[in-house]
């Protein structure tokens, strides 16, 4: 009798108590990826350049999502219809920053205002950060939830790149960001919550602001140029 009594109450320890409950269930971490701007310096849309066998974007998008990230908003603004269209087979929702030739800071605010309440923090990068490892936004999320880290920025030989993490107990700042500084301005008005994560890639420092960046990263990734020619005309507002 009193073994099936204890046999009742550890089963219903185990039904109250998965071992699961036991551990830390972090809120999850959304992102938000800025692909509004119109790609001047570049002279082709940056966003749906080919990179190895995917788009930049669907890249940067691939990274997010292999390192766990469920909630990724893309924040859609010059051609957005195309690259909507080309990134309808992955797991993203859209914002739109009707605005393109604004400030990041604005992107920044209509990407925020699509994360869903439920998220802690937010990783926040430009599209044309394409070979970001998923390992290095691993190691942002786990400096977040197991360290206590407000603000995380990843730093490659003492250069800061992306993407950088941010609490969402600070979301009505990213919603307010000064335009002409971004997130400098969030970063030196809580300079002492910021936590320069030191990783092994130097990817997280190496966009495709240019034709010569774009083709120096693909050589460099793929062992091969990219497959198309530089655009000869150097506006891809068109």
């Amino acid at each position: 009798m009193r073994d099936e009594k204890k046999s009742r109450s550890t089963q219903l320890e185990q039904s109250l108590l998965h071992p699961s409950s036991l551990i830390p269930h972090p809120f999850p971490v959304a992102a938000v990826v800025l692909a509004a701007g119109r790609s001047r310096r570049m002279g082709a849309f940056k966003p749906l350049l080919p990179f190895g066998g995917k788009t930049v974007a669907e890249s940067c998008v691939g990274n997010l999502s292999a390192a766990g990230v469920e909630e990724i908003v893309v924040v859609l603004g010059h051609r957005a219809d195309e690259l909507r269209a080309r990134l309808s087979h992955l797991p993203v929702r859209f914002a739109l920053n009707a605005a393109a030739g604004s400030e990041m800071g604005v992107s920044i605010a209509r990407g925020v205002e699509q994360v869903t309440s439920e998220a802690s923090a937010v990783l926040v990068t430009p599209v044309d950060y394409p070979a970001v490892p998923p390992q290095v936004v691993k190691e942002l999320i786990e400096t977040h939830g197991h360290k206590g880290a407000r603000i995380v920025i990843p730093e490659w030989q003492g250069r800061g790149g992306h993407p950088v993490l941010v609490n969402l107990d600070l979301r009505e700042e990213l919603l307010r960001l000064d335009e002409a500084r971004g997130l400098r301005g969030l970063f030196d008005a809580h300079r002492k919550e910021v936590r320069r994560l030191p990783v092994a890639s130097p990817f997280i420092a190496r966009d495709v602001d240019t034709w010569e960046d774009y083709s120096a990263l693909h050589l460099e990734v793929f062992g091969v140029p990219p497959p198309v020619e530089r655009p000869s005309r150097g506006d891809s507002s068109d």
